[in-house]
């Protein structure tokens, strides 16, 4: 979960713009706060899961990845319900794949592999 999360917010911090235009095909939110998303995200997306790989603070690095991917989740199925064929914006510009019931199934399991570790942590390698 960590990795996917830190090389997701590496492509997106290099190159904001392309995310900035992922977050609006979305259609969910006003422009003025797209930009500031898609700056903030990438490196939330980061130090959570640079902490997660190291081991600190296990449970409230999961609970914080495990939100995004709810609510990353929520709009791929509104978007889904309003017929947007769009890219998901996952991993910015790299291996973009289109919305749909596969990525939906995906994130299902990387949010259960969350709760998993939000709920119980794990003590392999945890520093705190």
């Amino acid at each position: 979960m960590a990795f996917v999360f830190i090389f997701a917010a590496i492509e997106k911090i290099s190159s904001p713009g392309n995310f900035s235009a992922s977050i609006s095909n979305y259609k969910l939110l006003p422009s003025e706060v797209i930009n500031l998303l898609a700056i903030i995200i990438p490196w939330i997306e980061l130090i959570a899961g640079l902490l997660l790989l190291l081991g600190i603070s296990v449970k409230e690095n999961s609970a914080i990845i495990t939100t995004l991917l709810i609510v990353f989740t929520i709009a791929i199925i509104i978007s889904l319900f309003r017929g947007l064929n769009i890219d998901c914006g996952c991993f910015g510009t790299a291996y973009g794949s289109r919305i749909g019931i596969l990525k939906i199934s995906e994130n299902i399991i990387l949010i259960l592999s969350g709760l998993i570790l939000t709920k119980w942590g794990s003590p392999l390698l945890a520093l705190s």
